[in-house]
């Protein structure tokens, strides 16, 4: 199954996510996109780590996500990607649109036939006004798209507010 969490910052997708992997029962791998490159980004980290429980192998891929799920998604296992907007920051701030393109078009088409669970959290950060630099409206077009084209290939998509899960496609949490 093909979930996609989406939610605001602090709105509790993460925490979801979480208590969906450890429910499935599941061997769990947390696939983690961020890159600690600041005080308070190490911060957050420290405090999804200290969360997780410590039977869950991690592996941290700021770039690769398409190649991580196919070498290892299993059908004993779970896979939480934690977080889509990092890696596509990550892949934004690369300056390298074709790359973009590339690692985006090889997450989309490995998904039909990835075994097991994976569980996709992501920023939703298109409800708000039209940012006013390029880049930044890159990144919010980009999400939304990306968004998107994971929501039609995922069989619940969850939005998270407030701690609250309210469920935009599949069955009910």
């Amino acid at each position: 199954m093909l979930q996609l969490i989406l939610g605001g910052a602090r709105s509790g997708k993460s925490r979801l996510a979480e208590k969906l992997a450890t429910d499935s029962q599941l061997q769990v791998t947390y696939i983690a996109t961020s890159q600690p490159l600041d005080g308070e980004m190490s911060d957050r980290v420290a405090h999804h780590r200290a969360r997780r429980p410590a039977e869950w192998a991690l592996i941290e891929e700021p770039l690769e996500l398409a190649r991580v799920l196919r070498e290892n998604a299993r059908a004993d296992h779970c896979l939480l990607v934690d977080c889509l907007t990092l890696w596509l920051t990550n892949l934004l701030m690369q300056g390298d649109a074709e790359r973009l393109n590339v690692e985006r078009d090889a997450l989309l088409e490995c998904l039909a036939s990835l075994p097991g669970e994976i569980i996709f959290v992501s920023n939703e950060t298109g409800m708000g006004v039209v940012p006013l630099g390029e880049l930044t409206r890159r990144y919010v077009d980009e999400a939304g798209w990306l968004h998107q084209a994971l929501a039609e290939r995922c069989q619940r998509v969850v939005l998270t507010v407030a701690g609250l899960p309210l469920t935009l496609k599949g069955t009910a949490l």
